[in-house]
């Protein structure tokens, strides 16, 4: 069985590094010419990094992010809702979240993926069946290319979908979000801890990625597709969180204004089915998730894993029912509660209230939440 991978972001290549650790043939095809170092921050959560370690990358993700000791949600002024150190975590995997920048970790999965399996400038058009056997995948220059199986693993704007499922739906949380990676040295407290403060309906997180970068992020309730100026997205952000902590504006403020990216917060209505015939969707083409819980990436590497583990215990079979059953449940749960949680921290009212029960959880209970979070079903 051969697999066309539609997409070179975390979800396709990490496909793909599963893959060829198991012996399963594949090329993946990404729309880009060149790799660019584009995107800001992501937190790699332990059951991300457990896929990592099997595929013997995790060290190298250690050496180029930051490791995370704790995670804040707290006030404007820093002071803490919810704290939750990450001590348990350590305990029970071996290690906590690490923060990278996107494109130090999308570089860390190219350098280990056999060139002759990734082919770049090569944007997917369509897909069509050949005898119920076959997948002939078309792109924009004309090509084509024939395979047993095709996996869409290009996002939640995802090409393959829309051909597969054309009644999927994209859903705007009401909230849109900047993101940006700065420059800039902080105090000790800062360097492996993780704060989201939430203010009036407005709230903003950062972290450390690497010796002297801060992934930064400023969430705020707007209409959909809206567009700044990008002269203006510093001055207008700089405006909204004056009232925030001091680091907060020193963080936007040691960000170049071409660096700081606008996008609305989507998800992905859940969709009863992620594959038809020999054609599957896995991370946010599939079920994308606002990202609240810090579960979007973690979730397309855990498809990765499963889906890799599956096909190469069945090598002669099509997996893809029996991976949706191993995974659906799972992902289902973390995007309602990852709405959930986006809709809480922009209440208008109720915030008192809102705040005294998430400072009373047990630290106890916060972690094994996190611990059932980060437990990969299939290890």
């Amino acid at each position: 069985m051969n697999y066309s991978i539609i997409g070179a972001g975390i979800g396709g290549l990490t496909l793909g590094l599963a893959f060829q650790k198991d012996g399963i043939d594949f090329k993946i095809f990404e729309r880009f010419s060149e790799r660019k170092r584009i995107g800001a921050g992501i937190w790699l959560s332990p059951n991300a990094l457990q896929v990592y370690d099997h595929l013997n990358l995790l060290e190298h993700i250690k050496e180029r992010g930051n490791s995370i000791d704790r995670i804040t949600i707290g006030r404007p002024d820093l002071s803490p809702i919810m704290d939750n150190p990450q001590d348990q975590i350590k305990a029970k995997f071996g290690y906590s979240a690490i923060a990278i920048h996107r494109a130090e970790l999308q570089d860390i999965l190219i350098e280990s993926i056999s060139n002759t399996n990734l082919e770049l400038g090569k944007s997917f058009e369509s897909f069509q069946l050949i005898d119920n056997s076959k997948v002939e995948s078309k792109f924009s220059d004309g090509s084509t290319f024939t395979s047993d199986l095709l996996i869409g693993a290009d996002g939640i704007h995802s090409t393959v979908r829309k051909q597969l499922f054309p009644n999927s739906r994209i859903r705007y949380s009401g909230q849109t979000c900047w993101r940006g990676v700065s420059k800039t040295t902080l105090d000790s407290e800062f360097d492996h801890r993780v704060y989201e403060l939430w203010g009036n309906q407005i709230r903003f997180g950062f972290s450390r990625i690497s010796k002297n970068e801060y992934y930064w992020f400023a969430v705020a309730l707007d209409e959909p597709d809206q567009k700044d100026d990008l002269n203006k997205s510093k001055s207008k952000l700089l405006d909204m969180f004056d009232s925030f902590y001091s680091v907060v504006n020193q963080l936007i403020s040691n960000t170049p204004d071409d660096l700081i990216i606008r996008n609305d917060i989507n998800d992905l209505k859940p969709l009863n089915k992620w594959y038809k015939n020999n054609i599957c969707l896995i991370g946010d083409a599939g079920h994308a998730t606002t990202p609240n819980m810090g579960q979007g990436g973690a979730q397309a590497i855990e498809d990765a894993y499963c889906l890799s583990l599956l096909q190469s215990k069945s090598p002669n079979e099509c997996v893809f029912e029996q991976f949706q059953k191993l995974r659906q449940h799972k992902v289902n749960s973390i995007v309602k509660q990852s709405w959930t949680t986006g809709k809480m921290a922009h209440w208008k009212y109720g915030t008192g209230l809102r705040n005294f029960i998430l400072g009373r959880l047990p630290e106890k209970y916060l972690s094994r939440k996190m611990i059932d979070l980060y437990t990969i079903n299939a290890f």
